[in-house]
């Protein structure tokens, strides 16, 4: 038996090419799939919005795209896997690689480099196009797909207190005193937590202490009127300070400046355990897709004949997607401190590391 991980270069360089020309079918194939099934939920709401057309679906879809890569990228190598093992051992090719002398670690080391490569990629795919995308389109949505202010680092969707009172806002542009809050509600409450007061504006501005409302409309709700004000100043115990720790979108941020984020809400006292672990798992996602020809390579051995290929090649899927769903379970426990950053972020990775590892060794070494 040979004594080297890798096969023979010319072997080597067979299964790569094999592999990643599978990887990039099954990755345009998802991707086509689900982007027109997204498009058709969304096209309703980006053409509602006056003035929107055809160029504007277009950029929906650029935006759109690298976030459907980078979610399923680890889905296609999976499937590229068990595509590309179940055929070579239907052809007979594994059979005649074994017979050669190699291993089943040399068999697969060729799929498993290529898949670390891709992981490389993913991250700084992720890292550099990704965040931005997701970003851009998140504050895209939060005016319902009009003009997006120009501004920077601008956050979406802000949901805040103030004592018993709830400010919402789609939308922020500026930063420090400067700050201006788009499309907000303020919602001014009892001691019961029951709503007395409603008011709407389409901006407000920093006044330190408190925000004034640009026109709001006002709605009492004892008295079921509504009244047309020309300013209103809301809110006092909120700052932009705590606007911005109060939202900070982790996957709208790249690692650096994420780590930049949780420095500041730590500062502040406030707990960090959901952005520790969405920092880490911006390492241990993109590796995943390395994880990928382990899992499935049960595809790649034993009899082609009999159903034995077709169980197999269910087998690796099922180990696949059980890695899928115990990630996002850990990922989730994380997120509410039930298990520690580091722990929900690597632990389904080295768990099915080594289950895989255990599966080939068991049946094939």
């Amino acid at each position: 038996m040979q004594m080297e991980f890798f096969p023979s270069r010319t072997l080597t360089l067979y299964l790569a090419r094999l592999f990643v020309t599978r990887i990039l079918a099954v990755l345009i194939m998802l991707v086509l799939v689900l982007q027109v099934l997204d498009l058709l939920g969304e096209s309703g709401d980006i053409l509602a919005h006056p003035g929107n057309g055809q160029m504007q679906l277009l950029y929906y879809v650029s935006l759109r795209v690298p976030q459907l890569v980078a979610r399923f990228l680890p889905y296609s190598v999976l499937l590229a896997t068990i595509i590309t093992l179940a055929t070579l051992n239907q052809n007979s090719e594994v059979i005649s690689m074994k017979a050669a002398g190699l291993s089943a670690h040399q068999v697969l080391a060729p799929l498993i480099m290529t898949a670390l490569v891709i992981s490389g990629l993913s991250l700084a795919f992720n890292e550099r196009v990704v965040t931005r995308a997701t970003s851009t389109l998140a504050a895209w949505e939060a005016v319902d797909y009009g003009p997006v202010p120009e501004a920077t680092a601008a956050k979406a969707n802000l949901y805040l207190a103030d004592g018993r009172d709830l400010l919402l806002a789609q939308s922020l542009t500026g930063e420090g005193d400067r700050m201006v809050l788009n499309g907000v509600t303020f919602y001014r409450r009892d001691a019961n937590d029951m709503i007395v007061e409603q008011l709407r504006a389409d901006r407000a501005t920093y006044l330190n202490p408190g925000w004034k409302m640009d026109r709001p409309v006002k709605f009492d709700v004892a008295a079921a009127r509504t009244t047309q004000l020309a300013s209103a100043t809301i809110a006092p115990g909120i700052t932009p300070a705590k606007i911005y720790l109060s939202k900070v979108d982790a996957d709208a941020e790249d690692i650096f400046t994420l780590s930049r984020s949780i420095a500041a809400v730590r500062e502040a006292g406030q707990r960090t355990s959901e952005l520790d672990a969405a920092w880490w798992h911006k390492l241990s996602g993109p590796l995943s897709s390395a994880l990928m020809p382990l899992l499935g390579a049960v595809a790649a051995f034993g009899l082609a004949r009999s159903g034995a290929l077709l169980i197999r090649a269910v087998i690796g899927m099922a180990l696949g997607f059980a890695y899928f769903v115990f990630d996002n379970a850990a990922l989730a426990m994380g997120n509410f401190g039930g298990y520690p950053p580091f722990i929900a972020a690597w632990a389904p990775f080295l768990l099915f590391a080594l289950i895989g590892e255990t599966v080939l060794i068991r049946t094939e070494e």
